[in-house]
């Protein structure tokens, strides 16, 4: 395995600008009230949280130890895994740490902009109040895992290409239903899967704190979509909700494709396309990917997203298995940190 590359080797540009159009929505009704969002908003408000009080920043986090179970390496098991040296595989664990952790920076920083467009945009008063508060968890979001990435690890990897799609989707559509569709279903419901599979494997003490937090906000993020999409579609076109699911659907595949860590590939120098093979059948990592919908699939079922064509859609992408698991709004009734992620 070649020796790894710095991280500037792979940086893109430090700044990019995307053309947008967006309604600006004033809400002049301020009597007018909706009983859930105002609780999911007062929720928010008591939980937020400074990472400086609250998280052991002087933790010496060791990456010469394994900061996850073997079996979940995207190329364990394989010819090319067994090959490595102890060595090799250290370093490639250590790549593969910083590459998972780059793409939640970047999705948070998605996040960040796509609940900002969303406090113009939504029409009453209790939903830009959330969405403001939102934009809060973002930026503390953003804030540590940009400090992990960089003070604990070192380096990091640039937003991959299927990530950038599915944000430059969500953020450059006009529709507001399409945003809470893009982010607060599809890639909060991610994160709020995946940051649970993290916490509840990794062996390194504050990242398993720093996801509690984290955990704790995003149960109410996907609340806040699912509370604000779940009557709207029943009284739709067909043809409109034709047109949600195939979004959802591509939204799913890109989901999927990213995480078979093509950059990781190229940078090391292994083979990349036999590696995003292996990463893509890999048991550990088939779970891994699977298990990322638990929180969408019974999300997009309660919108009225789930016809027999997604279904089919779904189990083609093995994760129609979720869709009567438990309903994504009871996660936000159990806000206290540490209290969701051990439900997932």
């Amino acid at each position: 395995m070649a020796t790894a590359a710095t991280a500037t080797g792979l940086a893109g540009p430090s700044i990019e600008t995307l053309e947008a159009m967006l309604d600006v929505t004033y809400t002049w009704g301020y009597q007018d009230t909706r009983a859930k969002l105002r609780d999911l908003y007062d929720k928010a408000c008591r939980a937020q949280w400074i990472s400086d009080d609250v998280l052991p920043w002087d933790t010496d986090v060791d990456l010469e130890k394994p900061t996850a179970p073997e079996q979940l390496m995207p190329l364990f098991g394989s010819d090319i895994y067994n090959r490595m040296t102890e060595k090799e595989k250290n370093r490639l664990n250590i790549e593969s740490f910083s590459w998972t952790l780059s793409q939640f920076l970047h999705g948070e920083q998605g996040a960040l902009l796509a609940t900002a467009q969303l406090v113009d945009s939504v029409q009453d008063l209790d939903s830009k109040l959330y969405a403001a508060s939102q934009v809060v968890d973002e930026a503390r979001h953003v804030d540590v895992f940009n400090r992990y990435v960089h003070t604990k690890i070192g380096f990091s990897y640039p937003v991959n290409p299927h990530l950038k799609t599915l944000l430059d989707m969500i953020l450059t559509d006009s529709r507001w239903d399409m945003k809470f569709l893009g982010m607060q279903i599809m890639v909060e419901g991610l994160a709020l899967a995946a940051f649970a599979m993290i916490r509840n494997n990794t062996h390194e003490p504050l990242l398993k704190q720093l996801t509690a937090y984290v955990i704790g906000d995003e149960a109410r993020h996907v609340a806040f979509g699912v509370l604000s999409l779940r009557d709207y579609y029943k009284d739709q076109p067909e043809n409109m909700k034709r047109e949600r699911e195939d979004f959802v659907f591509e939204a799913a595949r890109l989901m999927r494709d990213r995480f078979l860590f093509q950059e990781v590939w190229e940078k090391t120098g292994l083979p990349a396309k036999q590696c995003m093979e292996i990463a893509l059948h890999n048991t550990g990592q088939v779970m891994f990917r699977q298990m990322l919908f638990a929180k969408i699939v019974p999300a997009i079922k309660k919108m009225d997203l789930l016809s027999d064509r997604q279904r089919t859609r779904f189990t083609e992408l093995g994760i129609l298995q979720f869709e009567d698991w438990a309903d994504p709004l009871a996660d936000a009734d159990h806000t206290a940190h540490g209290a969701v992620s051990a439900r997932l």
